[in-house]
This record gives C-alpha cells, structure tokens and sequence, in this order.
C-alpha cells in the first residue's frame, strides 16, 4: 500500500509538473499561425520605420536647442554610425538608431496582442490606433521635459550635473540640461503610452474563422 501511494503522488506530481510546464510555454513561446506571423512582422517593421523617422525628426528639433549634448555625448556614443557627411547627417543616423527598435517592439506587441483571431482590417485600426498613443504621449512628454527646462531658467541650480557637464566640458549647461530632458521625458512618454494603448485597445471579441483574417 505504501509503496503504491508513492507511486500514485509521484504520478500526480508528475502530470502537475507537465501541466505547469505546457501553461508557462504558452505564454514564453506562444504558438502563432503562420499567416499571422508574417503580417505582425510587417507591422513591427512599419513600426519600426516610422519610430525611426520619429527620431531624425526629434534629434534634429533637440540638434538646434543643444548641439553639445550630440557633438560631447552622443556623437562619442555612436562613432559607427558616423558617415563623414556632416553634423546634421549625423545627428539623422543617430536619431533612427535610437529610436527605430523601440517602434519594433511596440508595434511587435500591439500585433501579437490585436491580429490574432480578428479581422485585418479592424486589427490594423486598432494598431493604428496604439501607435498614435505611443507616438503622442511621446511628443507630450517631450514637450513638457522642453517646457520645464525652460521654466527651471539659465540661473537655476545645475549642481547635480556638475560631474557631467566637467567631463564633457560642457560649455552651455542649460541648453545641455533642456535636452536631456526632453529626451528622457519622451522615452518615459512612449513608455507610458504604450502600456496605455495596451490596456485600452483590445481585440475585438470574434470567433476563429479563416475569412476574417483575409
């Protein structure tokens, strides 16, 4: 009897273990047809694009309020990406490398979440949508970090970027300061928006039909 109860518990310890293990691979490697796994690698790339554009665009606004702030930090950061075509080229080639594989990963997730078992058209509004959010609270955010550095003023107390500014030997501290502000506001901002656009857009509650995915 005894050894048969140990049998029996290590039975079911086993079908539980198996069970467990089946539930968290679902979620770590989820299965994705084929014909989804295509369209969502396309929406990630033109998410990726068009965060990558998103960036030239912001980097070349952030160029003209502190050029130090690429010429003594980023332009160290990303030396590779130097095409020896100018400053202005070169901040371009920096903003996309920035930028353009956070698009990627939102977007990847805006389609994992909304293209399965809906139809195309509803899913790419609604992805369409998300990206809006992401983009906007960015620019929002972006905005708000520019408007703060601008109400903190030339005269305030930059002590606390002290060490930074001296080894880079920064020489206007508050146009430096103003864009990192905006810059790490805007990151912040596409983060916020994008856990926003995942809680509120939601996929449309439709049965699995071969025709509603054409």
């Amino acid at each position: 009897m005894v050894a048969g109860c140990g049998y029996a518990i290590t039975e079911v310890t086993c079908l539980g273990l198996i069970e467990l293990g089946s539930f968290m691979l679902k979620y770590l490697v989820p299965r994705i047809a084929w014909c989804d796994l295509k369209v969502m690698f396309a929406v990630a790339v033109f998410g990726a694009l068009v965060a990558g554009f998103y960036g030239v665009l912001h980097d070349q606004i952030t160029y003209s309020i502190g050029p130090e702030y690429f010429t003594k930090f980023k332009f160290d950061q990303f030396q590779f990406a130097d095409l020896g075509l100018g400053d202005r080229i070169f901040v371009s080639c920096i903003g996309f490398l920035a930028s353009w594989w956070v698009g990627f990963i939102m977007a990847w997730f805006l389609s994992r979440r909304l293209i399965p078992n809906q139809p195309r058209s509803l899913a790419y509004l609604a992805i369409l949508k998300g990206l809006v959010i992401v983009f906007g609270s960015g620019v929002l955010a972006g905005m708000v970090g520019y408007f703060y550095g601008i109400w903190r003023g030339a005269g305030s107390d930059y002590s606390a970027w002290s060490p930074f500014v001296q080894r880079l030997q920064i020489t206007d501290t508050w146009a430096f300061v103003r864009v990192a502000y905006i810059h790490n506001a805007s990151y912040l901002g596409g983060v916020i928006g994008f856990l926003v656009a995942l809680v509120v857009i939601r996929p449309k509650q439709v049965k699995p039909n071969p025709g509603n995915i054409k």
